[in-house]
């Protein structure tokens, strides 16, 4: 067994602004797990938010090669829980190892990943297009760009209401909206009852994660569903977020990749909250991951590939109409450059 991995730049094609963060290109890194007749690949972003660094990533997947190459793993599952103790603190590296087990497993089984999970392509929810934050003008004419039937747009700023009003004016399409911790419990309360008269699906993280008090009220008079997703980081919070918000948006990257994300799923659903699946942008080797597990959701957010203006791999293909994934086994994405 081998394992590679190195770093790839994601220009986009608009900084890509939101309530605590601006970007004009997003590093990632790519895993590759290979026994000499079979490759598996994984990805994660990285994220100065929450200190992921490309060093500090490439730095922890370098301490799991023997772990790795050893091979005395058996599944997914099994290599995930072997190496709980290296990436206790980054979770974005085992992320992107996670992947890239699951697909070299599934590939050696013949089946797509799909497949092995038992799941039906056919149930997979409509991903929303994220509109950032930026001038009211270029935000319409982002929108515009690309003709979407759902979007999410990211708030955070002096004039959250005006910009939803602005929006609505050119578009029937549905409206999420997502202000990444911005706001106070009485904001999003407020602002609940217009957003649901403007057409917007749910809110997403109105307030800071450890708000607590002011989610247990929003929870209780906002107009809308609430769903979480900076205070849903890990497993152990999904058992906190409930009777504070409706649903949890799992990211991957943040969970530490699929094998504690369907975790998360399950646990959600046994609580009776709704699931949603989000991408940190990453490129179609991330997003195609996020597709194969995307029946499982009431929501799913994997535009990631679509806001690059040039994608390193090829993968799942989304229009609002379908979703076609690679031909053969395992997740199925494969690397341009």
């Amino acid at each position: 067994m081998k394992l590679e991995f190195f770093v790839r730049d994601l220009p986009l094609k608009h900084t890509f602004t939101i309530a605590h963060q601006s970007r004009d290109v997003q590093d990632t890194i790519i895993v590759k797990i290979s026994d000499g007749d079979c490759y598996g690949l994984g990805e994660t972003t990285t994220n100065p938010f929450y200190g992921m660094t490309s060093a500090n990533i490439c730095e922890r997947l370098e301490s799991a090669r023997q772990l790795v190459e050893q091979g005395n793993w058996s599944s997914p599952e099994h290599l995930w829980e072997l190496g709980k103790d290296i990436f206790k603190d980054n979770p974005f590296a085992q992320c992107a190892l996670d992947l890239a087990a699951w697909d070299i497993f599934t590939k050696k089984e013949g089946k797509k990943l799909y497949e092995y999970l038992g799941l039906n392509p056919g149930n997979i929810p409509l991903t929303n297009f994220t509109i950032g934050i930026d001038t009211l003008d270029k935000m319409v004419s982002k929108m515009k760009e690309v003709d979407w039937p759902l979007y999410k747009i990211k708030l955070g700023t002096d004039q959250d209401l005006e910009i939803i009003r602005e929006l609505r004016k050119h578009t029937n399409s549905t409206f999420r909206i997502d202000a990444n911790c911005a706001w106070t419990a009485d904001q999003a309360i407020r602002y609940s009852k217009e957003l649901a008269a403007l057409g917007v699906e749910f809110m997403e993280q109105p307030l800071g994660k450890d708000d607590l008090e002011g989610m247990a009220e929003v929870f209780k008079y906002s107009k809308l569903p609430v769903m979480a997703d900076e205070s849903c980081i890990v497993e152990a919070d999904v058992k906190k977020c409930h009777g504070l918000f409706h649903g949890i948006n799992v990211k991957l990257v943040k969970a530490g990749g699929i094998t504690p994300g369907l975790r998360m799923i399950h646990e959600a659903k046994s609580l009776g909250m709704k699931t949603m699946v989000g991408c940190m942008t990453e490129s179609s080797v991330g997003i195609t991951a996020i597709a194969h597990i995307a029946p499982l959701l009431d929501y799913v957010d994997m535009d990631g590939a679509m806001l690059l203006a040039q994608d390193i791999a090829q993968g799942v293909q989304i229009t609002p109409t379908s979703i076609t994934f690679p031909d053969g086994p395992g997740i199925g994405a494969e690397l341009l450059v």
